[in-house]
């Protein structure tokens, strides 16, 4: 007669896992990690627009940090892993709004400051919930309780003019009759994909050291900056064109609001402010009539704000959609800080020239 010991009996009962179920497994596992790691520490994005060159070219691929800050708890819980607004490849919603929970934000290693390059929820998009809103990529220039002004395309923070990015571009109207090869812009580093062709030249997005190289060429007669003058009003401009008659090069002054700070509501307060209260600060039964704001049927004025803001914009000054457009970005939509790209790719390119190599593993600056 067979005796089994009680080690035997253990290793008889246990089935061996078929293939499927080792790889389902490992799938499983992979799943929860890249989950955990995308929410806490570091998510990968890609830049799909010029509004960041050259700082940031389109076809980068970056690492964005969640520890500087301090990664948000899940507003949304019920949504696929591993996905944002729609399940991969489809137009199917990833999520289901029926749970909606209070956002925290857990201790990071820093606060957002000046210059920073910020991934952020698009504020405007109001149709998805907070945490699933757009990311957006740009750079912080103002900081709250700070007054922000734009003068003549320089930025001009509590009266002081602050240093502009390195690689900042406006557009700019190059002047000639000859057909400019795509050779030359590529030399000079010229987005090619946005160079318009217009009567007597090109219009292209340079920095000021480009334009000044493309006026060197024995072929160009001219590189002008475009601006705008200080009396032509933009209808999209925030805060409301009608009261403040702004553009993206002579915009403010405005003060940027901090926790805290409080602001009187008269009429030009309601127009800079009254958004921001209804659609930010958590408050319910907001309601804006006129030059006047309403709290639960009630008259509200004075307020004070419940979370910080900022003021971004991208670094391609006359191709960027940011907050001289839109408003300010509130604490409660910032994802992370771009931290590194670790790849890039030029979709405008072929061949061995499309591999950016030289951006590797850079740092952002």
């Amino acid at each position: 007669m067979e005796i089994l010991t009680n080690k035997d009996k253990v290793e008889k009962t246990k089935k061996k896992k078929s293939f499927f179920r080792e790889w389902a497994d490992a799938i499983v596992f992979a799943v929860i990690a890249a989950t955990f790691i995308r929410w806490l520490f570091m998510e990968a994005f890609t830049i799909p627009t010029p509004s960041m060159e050259h700082s940031l070219l389109v076809g980068d691929f970056l690492f964005v940090s969640k520890m500087h800050y301090g990664a948000r708890t899940a507003a949304t819980p019920l949504q696929v892993p591993l996905t944002h607004q729609k399940i991969w490849g489809t137009d199917i919603p990833s999520y289901s709004d029926k749970i909606q929970l209070p956002q925290y934000r857990l201790p990071g290693f820093s606060e957002v400051k000046r210059n920073d390059v910020v991934v952020f929820n698009f504020p405007t998009e109001f149709q998805y919930p907070v945490d699933l809103k757009t990311n957006y990529i740009k750079r912080c220039i103002g900081l709250p309780g700070e007054s922000i002004e734009i003068k003549d395309t320089q930025v001009y923070i509590n009266g002081q003019p602050i240093e502009n990015p390195a690689e900042m571009q406006f557009k700019y109207y190059i002047k000639t009759n000859e057909t400019v090869q795509e050779r030359v812009w590529r030399e000079h580093n010229v987005n090619v994909a946005d160079v318009i062709r217009v009567r007597g030249g090109f219009l292209a997005d340079l920095t000021n050291i480009t334009a000044e190289k493309m006026r060197a060429l024995p072929f160009i007669e001219d590189v002008v900056i475009l601006k705008k003058n200080k009396d032509d009003a933009e209808s999209r401009i925030y805060p409301d064109a009608t009261r403040f008659p702004w553009n993206a090069d002579w915009w403010g002054p405005l003060t940027i609001p901090a926790k805290d700070m409080t602001v009187q509501l008269d009429a030009d307060n309601v127009k800079r402010y009254g958004a921001v209260i209804k659609n930010y600060e958590h408050n319910e039964n907001v309601e804006i009539k006129g030059d006047e704001l309403f709290m639960d049927g009630q008259k509200i004025n004075e307020y004070t704000f419940k979370q910080n803001y900022y003021f971004m914009m991208g670094d391609n000054r006359h191709n960027s959609e940011d907050s001289r457009f839109w408003g300010f970005v509130p604490m409660d939509h910032i994802v992370g800080k771009a931290y590194f790209t670790f790849w890039s790719m030029d979709p405008t390119a072929s061949g061995m020239e499309k591999w950016r190599f030289d951006r590797i593993l850079r740092m952002i600056d």
